[in-house]
């Protein structure tokens, strides 16, 4: 009997086995049944992802917990991924993450509904009004941080102080904050945000333990009652946005505890990512001389041009430094995937002419880190920070950048692409330049180490939008002297 063994695993490999046919890109299988390459995609996805492009080229399929995902790494073909929606599905993919990750589900899910929603408060005109709010709000915090009578330094981790100010300032603006009916204090907010921040990404793999599941859990109820009341009614304190976001919801049937989680969601959305961006900026900038002498004289020769004390927020001022500067992180650490499920049989036409065949029910996953983001032929010794790359030599903004001899329209994706790009793109560059501003230009910001150097990032958050750091940055500030 024991020949039933082996004959029952050589079944299992027959109807499990998948096989690579005519015209479907290379394909790697792993070696462990069901698991693949899971394990050491999510360990540093960045490092196996290039592997991978060193053995098959620029696309290849490969099998994960299940799952085959075909990842393609040519920025000259990306459009046949970003237009089209009839063979590849961006809502099903969004739709379980939302579910893994913060236990919603939305039945009547329409994406494009909600992109138009946030368009209309997050643009125009309604971008002037939230840019105003946040500028407010950052200053207050600042000033409670750190107030202009003090003269003595003060010290802490930078990543922390980028985050939690912005956070907190976010919050406010967004969610309203201590306008809100019970006073729910931002700090709290965002100390059980932190800690839930930190088993994120493992609720997306689905890789937490019992325990870390459980813990995770309990932190999403924490934070579902300290949200309870944003976006309620226009005299909730919070923002117009929110408020039409809780309205698009309750028009759809949503119930009001499924509410409270698309509420942590929109959290998760609008806050993630604009504190850990500034972290990087600043650490960058302080840990090379020369790019912050350069920052610091574009911002000098504004606040000398402007009286206003939040210059930056007039459309009219150019920072083509600081632009380049902010180019030049974005590069460096952003790193998310743009994955899209495949809804119908697409033959995918590459850019060098060659044609491959994705098929129904798999996922297709572009991740421009890889490429064009980390390209060696597109960017130069591309680990290393140039705070110059994105500037021509006679100082205009360089757009121009080649791959294959030919000129690329995606040269950096730290925002997305297409209809499902960053709605909120501008809203955040402001945040982050502004809050570069008020703390080069009123603040004494320097390292407390002179040699330090910036962290390296945590390579398991790949894929989920700005990279965190392992550690911290140690700096000190205080107000400038009149």
């Amino acid at each position: 009997m024991i020949w039933i063994v082996p004959v029952l695993v050589l079944l299992c490999l027959l109807f499990t086995h998948r096989w690579r046919y005519s015209k479907e890109p290379p394909l790697e299988r792993g070696i462990i049944p069901w698991l693949g390459h899971a394990l050491e995609f999510g360990k540093d996805a960045s490092k196996f992802i290039t592997r991978m492009k060193l053995k098959n080229g620029n696309i290849f399929t490969v099998h994960a917990a299940g799952r085959y995902v075909t990842l393609l790494l040519d920025p000259h073909s990306y459009d046949e991924i970003i237009n089209d929606p009839d063979s590849l599905d961006f809502g099903r993919y969004a739709q379980v993450l939302m579910e893994r990750i913060f236990n919603l589900h939305l039945p009547l899910y329409q994406p494009e509904k909600a992109k138009a929603m946030m368009k209309r408060h997050f643009m125009g005109s309604s971008l002037s009004t939230l840019n105003s709010s946040m500028n407010r709000n950052m200053e207050i915090l600042l000033k409670s941080e750190m107030p202009h009578n003090q003269r003595n330094w003060k010290q802490e981790g930078l990543f922390h102080l980028s985050y939690i100010l912005l956070f907190k300032a976010g919050y406010l603006t967004l969610f309203g904050g201590e306008q809100n009916n019970n006073c729910t204090d931002p700090s709290r907010v965002y100390e059980e945000y932190k800690k839930f921040d930190g088993l994120l990404c493992g609720l997306a793999r689905g890789s937490l333990r019992k325990e870390a599941k459980a813990t995770a859990y309990a932190l999403q109820r924490k934070l579902w009652e300290l949200l309870a009341p944003a976006g309620l009614g226009k005299s909730s304190g919070s923002s117009p946005w929110l408020h039409a976001y809780r309205r698009l919801l309750q028009d759809d049937g949503v119930d009001e505890e499924t509410q409270r989680r698309a509420v942590l969601m929109q959290l998760w959305a609008t806050q993630g990512n604009v504190g850990p961006a500034a972290f990087w900026l600043l650490g960058y900038l302080l840990t090379n001389p020369e790019a912050l002498m350069a920052v610091k004289r574009e911002f000098g020769q504004i606040s000398q041009m402007e009286s206003s004390g939040t210059p930056l927020l007039d459309k009219t001022m150019k920072t083509p430094v600081f632009d380049s500067v902010l180019e030049e992180t974005l590069r460096l650490t952003a790193a998310p995937f743009i994955t899209r499920e495949v809804v119908r049989e697409k033959t995918l036409h590459m850019a060098d002419g060659r044609d491959y065949l994705l098929r129904k029910g798999d996922r297709v996953c572009l991740f421009p880190f890889v490429s064009p983001q980390m390209d060696p032929e597109i960017h130069p010794e591309p680990q290393k920070f140039k705070f110059d790359r994105f500037l021509n030599k006679d100082g205009s903004v360089k757009k121009d950048f080649y791959k294959d001899g030919k000129k690329l329209k995606y040269y950096t994706m730290p925002w997305g692409a297409g209809a499902n790009g960053c709605v909120g793109r501008q809203f955040a560059i402001n945040t982050i330049r502004q809050f570069a501003y008020m703390l080069l230009t009123n603040y004494d910001l320097e390292l407390c180490d002179p040699n330090a150097q910036i962290p390296k990032a945590d390579v398991t958050r790949y894929g989920f939008g700005m990279l965190q750091p392992v550690g911290d940055l140690l700096v000190r500030y205080k107000p400038k002297e009149a």
